[in-house]
């Protein structure tokens, strides 16, 4: 089935309890054909439940997940519309990767020669032959990833598709995924380690908690990012007021005066807003003895964990993120 624009994943006021926990609570937010969207949160956020709705593996409490608007259920080929690897060791120990796609292929509606296209296409051909029993855990993924491709879907929703990888697993995986989004599928992967998949994906969806905190582009994320002065004076006091008096404004985690200089004693402020030029002036010009002045920035890791970090206890949402949701451009 050629992918098209009608392919996106909508995900509308999604929420799914089990007895008194919550796992997934009035979530929202829309995949776009011919993007990587990276679904993202820490483990227990909720991501893999969402998935399973989608597949209509588990039955939502409340709200909707479609596929081309059409809930899974209801399509008419589900696997030639979508390809799907939640579990990478759901296979037969004692059957070949040829055979494993072998019996795969007819609920495809695809011949035989398909399973070689696409153990050749993730890198299996040269183990076409051997028990699945012996496979590494990478090995497991790339045969996870040929047989969600068995149909040629336009839709692909992966679970950890990195898990097990070596780095040059992940690049290739990575130029696969690329190139599948490429070709105008729509491709959701899902993972709890940004630094995974932010070379992967244009947009990100985060959610923790069961809740989502952050849909936009990578490249929207990146802006919130912000590099950061770092300042280290031995005059812990004079290093405060000079803050104070110029308005310069911390960093949300950065120190305020007290010990952390130079052997201990002192003063240190990390400072956003500003840039090293500012602030040596200033300090030049008010006499400060710096020991420290230097700009470094925010990798994108630390964003994802500051909107993911916990909240103080609320009842069933206990460990739900501090920050609202944020929603620009890209994935909503």
């Amino acid at each position: 089935m050629p992918p098209d624009a009608t392919h996106a994943i909508e995900v509308s006021h999604l929420t799914k309890t089990f007895g008194q926990v919550r796992a997934v609570d009035d979530l929202s937010f829309t995949v776009r054909p011919g993007r990587v969207t990276g679904f993202l949160g820490p483990n227990g956020a909720g991501k893999t439940t969402t998935l399973r709705m989608l597949l209509g593996l588990v039955q939502p409490t409340a709200g909707t997940a479609t596929i081309g608007g059409r809930r899974y259920t209801d399509l008419d080929r589900p696997m030639q519309t979508v390809g799907a690897a939640l579990e990478a060791a759901d296979f037969h120990p004692g059957r070949t990767a040829l055979d494993h796609l072998r019996v795969f292929a007819p609920q495809a509606g695809v011949p035989d020669r398909r399973a070689h296209e696409v153990l050749d296409l993730v890198g299996l051909s040269g183990a076409a032959k051997r028990r699945v029993g012996g496979f590494s855990l990478g090995m497991r993924q790339r045969l996870a990833l040929a047989t969600t491709l068995l149909g040629d879907p336009p839709v692909l929703l992966l679970d950890e598709p990195a898990n097990g990888l070596d780095p040059e697993g992940i690049r290739w995986l990575r130029d696969l995924l690329r190139a599948l989004a490429a070709q105008g599928r729509t491709v959701l992967v899902s993972s709890h380690v940004l630094s995974e998949v932010q070379q992967t994906v244009d947009d990100v969806v985060i959610i923790a908690g069961g809740r989502l905190v952050h849909a936009s582009t990578l490249a929207e994320l990146s802006g919130l990012a912000e590099p950061r002065v770092r300042v280290a004076s031995p005059d812990a006091a004079a290093l405060d007021a000079l803050v104070a008096r110029a308005g310069w404004q911390r960093a949300a985690d950065g120190t305020a005066g007290g010990a952390g200089g130079v052997g201990g004693v002192g003063g240190v402020a990390e400072l956003v807003g500003t840039d090293v030029a500012t602030v040596g002036h200033a300090a030049f010009a008010a006499g400060l003895e710096l020991h420290e002045l230097a700009t470094h920035g925010v990798g994108l890791e630390d964003v994802f964990l500051r909107l993911t970090a916990p909240a103080p206890a609320r009842g069933a949402h206990a460990g739900a993120p501090a920050a609202a949701p944020t929603a620009a451009g890209g994935a909503r």
